[in-house]
C-alpha cells in the first residue's frame, strides 16, 4: 500500500495565519559558505545599484528609465521616444535571457541578484539582527511588553530602517529623473523644491512600509516571477532541492541517535531537526519540494550541511540539482527547450546590438506642413515644412543650417538661418523650400536635405515637394 503523501502545506502561506492576518517571520541567521559568497555578490551589487545613476559614460548617465519625459539610458545609451522600438528590444532581451536563465536555474535570479532580496536580507535584516539578536531573542521581544528596553530597540530600528529607506528613495529618484536633477534639488534646498521632496517621502513610505513590514509578501504575493516558475520549471532545472531519495530512507526521516546505523534500520539521512525550516527566510519547509515561496536563498543548504557535519553525515542533503538528479541521477545538461531560447536569445541580440550601431546621435525630420500646397514665389516654386532637430549627443550644436542637396534649390528657415540644438535636446521649428520649375521633373518630387553644424554633417534626410502638373 502506497504511503499518503500530506500535501496540506499548499493550503496556505507561512506569512499568514490561520486568522487570515499578517504572521511575521523571523528566521534564523544563516551561516555558512554559500552566504558569504551571496553577502560578497550583494554588496557589489549594492554599490552598482546605488552608483549605477551617478556613473557617465560619454556624459550619459549609465542607467535612467525618465518616465515622465521618455527619456531612457540604458548602459550608457540614450534612448529618445523616438528610439522607442530599440528600448522595447532590449526589455525583450532582457525577458528571454531572464527566461532562459529560470529554465535552466530555477529561481536563483531571486536569491542572488534580485534588489528586493539584497536590500532585505543584506541590509535591513543585517541591521534588525545587530539591534534585537538572533531569531529567538526577536520572538522574545516580539511577545515582550513595551519597556524602556522594548521601546529603545524598537525606535532605534524604526529610525534607521527610515534613513535607509530615505536614502534609497533618493537613490531612485535619480535613476527617475537624472542624478544632476537630483543634486541640483539638493543644493537648492527641500523649500525650493517641496513638490519633489514630497514625492521623495513619498518613495520613502513606499520603502519603508516593504522592508520594514511587507517584506518577504513582495516575492510571494506582488511579484509576478515567482509564479512563472509552474510554467517554466522542469525535472531538468537545476534548483535548491532536497534529496529525497537520501532523505526519506526506506521508512522515512527520524530524530538523530548516534547509537544506531541508520543505514541498517532503513531511516534516511534528514535527522528531522527542522532547521531548514527555521532558518528559511519565506518559512517554507523544502523538503515539501519545489514551491512558489522557495527564492533559492541557499540559506536551508548552508545550515543542513552544518547539521550533516555535526553529526556525521555526508553533505549535500540539501543541494543545487535537478528532479531528475535526485531521481535518476542524471547529470545537467542543455535540453532542447534551453537551445530553442538560446539560439532567439542569440538573435535578438544580434539584432538589437545592429540597430544600436546602425542609430545615429542626431536625428532630424523634415515633412511638408499638412494641409498646404505649393506656392508661386517669383519664378520659383515654393513649399512650407516643418522641422524636428533631436540632439542625442553630450554636446551642443550652434550653428546648424540646412543645405539641399538634390534637386538644385534653396532653403529659407522662418527666424534666425543658425539654429541652436542644445545637449539632449530638441528645436523644431518651419522652413520654405524654394526650387525653380526647370530642376523638377514631376509633380511630385524627392527632395535630399543635408543637416550641418558649421561645418559638420550630422544627418541626411529625405522629404516629398509638390509643383503644378504642368510647369513648362
Amino acid at each position: 500500500m502506497s504511503k499518503m503523501v500530506d500535501e496540506s502545506f499548499r493550503d496556505s502561506i507561512a506569512t499568514i495565519n490561520e486568522e487570515g492576518k499578517r504572521n511575521f517571520i523571523f528566521p534564523k541567521k544563516p551561516s555558512g559558505k554559500f552566504y558569504d559568497k551571496r553577502k560578497l555578490l550583494s554588496y557589489i551589487l549594492l554599490a552598482f545599484l546605488i552608483s549605477a545613476p551617478f556613473i557617465k559614460i560619454n556624459g550619459n548617465q549609465f542607467l535612467m528609465f525618465n518616465v515622465l519625459e521618455r527619456r531612457f539610458n540604458i548602459f550608457g545609451f540614450p534612448f529618445w521616444p523616438q528610439d522607442f522600438y530599440l528600448f522595447v528590444l532590449s526589455m525583450i532581451v532582457g525577458v528571454v535571457g531572464l527566461t532562459l536563465f529560470t529554465v535552466a536555474f530555477g529561481r536563483i535570479f531571486c536569491g542572488w541578484f534580485c534588489p528586493q532580496t539584497i536590500f532585505l536580507e543584506m541590509v535591513f535584516r543585517r541591521i534588525e539582527f545587530w539591534i534585537d539578536g538572533d531569531r529567538g531573542a526577536q520572538m522574545r521581544l516580539e511577545k515582550q511588553e513595551w519597556n524602556a528596553d522594548k521601546i529603545r530597540k524598537r525606535v532605534s530600528k524604526w529610525l534607521i530602517f527610515f534613513l535607509f529607506s530615505f536614502i534609497i528613495a533618493n537613490v531612485f529618484l535619480a535613476y527617475l529623473i537624472g542624478s544632476d536633477q537630483l543634486l541640483e534639488y539638493i543644493f537648492e534646498g527641500p523649500l525650493e523644491n517641496l513638490s519633489t521632496l514630497i514625492a521623495l517621502l513619498v518613495f520613502t513610505s513606499v520603502f519603508y512600509f516593504v522592508f520594514a513590514w511587507f517584506r518577504e509578501q513582495v516575492c510571494i504575493i506582488a511579484c509576478p516571477y515567482g509564479r512563472m516558475q509552474g510554467v517554466l520549471l522542469d525535472n531538468k532545472s537545476i534548483n535548491v532541492t532536497y534529496d529525497h531519495v537520501r532523505g526519506e530512507g526506506e521508512i522515512g526521516r527520524a530524530k538523530w541517535d548516534k547509537r544506531e546505523n541508520r543505514a541498517e534500520t532503513g531511516k534516511g539521512d534528514c535527522i528531522d531537526c527542522n532547521q531548514c525550516v527555521v532558518v528559511c527566510p519565506t518559512g517554507i519547509d523544502i523538503r515539501n519540494g519545489t514551491q512558489l515561496e522557495c527564492i533559492n536563498c541557499t540559506a536551508c543548504i548552508d545550515e543542513c550541511d552544518t547539521i550533516m557535519e555535526k553529526v556525521g553525515l555526508p553533505k549535500g542533503l540539501i543541494r543545487y540539482a535537478s528532479e531528475d538528479e535526485i531521481v535518476n541521477k542524471e547529470k545537467f545538461k542543455l535540453t532542447t527547450r534551453m537551445k530553442g531560447y538560446i539560439g532567439v536569445l542569440t538573435i535578438l541580440v544580434g539584432i538589437l546590438i545592429s540597430l544600436l550601431f546602425l542609430r545615429s546621435d542626431v536625428e532630424a525630420t523634415v515633412l511638408r506642413l499638412p494641409g498646404q500646397l505649393f506656392e508661386h514665389k517669383g519664378e520659383n516654386i515654393s513649399n512650407i515644412y516643418t522641422y524636428k532637430i533631436v540632439n542625442k549627443t553630450v554636446k551642443d550644436f550652434d550653428s546648424v543650417y540646412f543645405k539641399l542637396t538634390s534637386p538644385k534649390g534653396t532653403i529659407k528657415t522662418v527666424g534666425s538661418s543658425t539654429i541652436k540644438v542644445l545637449k539632449g535636446e530638441m528645436s523644431q521649428g518651419t522652413l520654405f523650400i524654394e526650387i525653380n520649375p526647370s530642376f523638377l521633373e514631376s509633380d511630385k518630387t524627392k527632395v535630399k536635405i543635408e543637416v550641418y553644424n558649421r561645418n559638420e554633417l550630422l544627418e541626411t534626410t529625405k522629404s516629398n515637394f509638390l509643383s503644378p502638373r504642368s510647369f513648362n
